[in-house]
């Protein structure tokens, strides 16, 4: 199996947003600098087949951009796991799930998504990994997803991925 981590875009901040931090959307930067980011992504030839996502609006918004670019087949799961709040290891079982040829998209938030690098890499925490926006990572697992039998494929930060879609 292959795990693609991927951080939302940039959205509203937290200071200026007027609504509830589950419903903070992404900016119109936000949305055209994912887009250019997964365009890197379907140039470099990534196509999951499985793809899952935070409950929360921004990554739902990333989610749906990712499919609709990558042309993903399946439907997005709204995957609670996937939110910031929430430990890392609670995503293992759903991965474990999921048939050992898929390459399963998570998009979700910091710190999660660094700290679930960590986990699948390393076994344990690391406070030196981290996504930026729109940043993914690659994982592969050999044999059985399991905690810290990752192996890093690539790590690859938004503003390659953006220049990856021109050539």
């Amino acid at each position: 199996m292959h795990c693609l981590l991927f951080r939302h875009g940039i959205a509203e901040e937290p200071r200026t947003w007027s609504g509830d931090e589950n419903s903070r959307p992404l900016t119109k930067e936000g949305e055209t600098k994912t887009e250019h980011a997964v365009e890197g992504l379907k140039r470099i030839g990534v196509e999951p087949t499985h793809l899952l996502c935070s409950p929360l609006t921004r990554t739902q918004q990333t989610a749906s951009i990712a499919k609709n670019i990558l042309s993903i087949a399946s439907e997005i799961l709204i995957t609670p796991e996937l939110v910031y709040d929430q430990s890392p290891t609670l995503l293992f079982p759903i991965l474990q799930s999921l048939p050992p040829t898929a390459l399963v998209m998570c998009v979700g938030h910091e710190p999660h998504l660094g700290q679930t690098a960590a986990l699948m890499l390393y076994g344990d925490h690391s406070p030196s990994l981290s996504f930026k926006k729109a940043g993914s990572a690659l994982i592969a697992f050999h044999q059985n997803v399991a905690i810290g039998r990752g192996t890093l494929e690539w790590w690859i930060p938004p503003a390659q991925l953006q220049a990856l879609r021109k050539g």
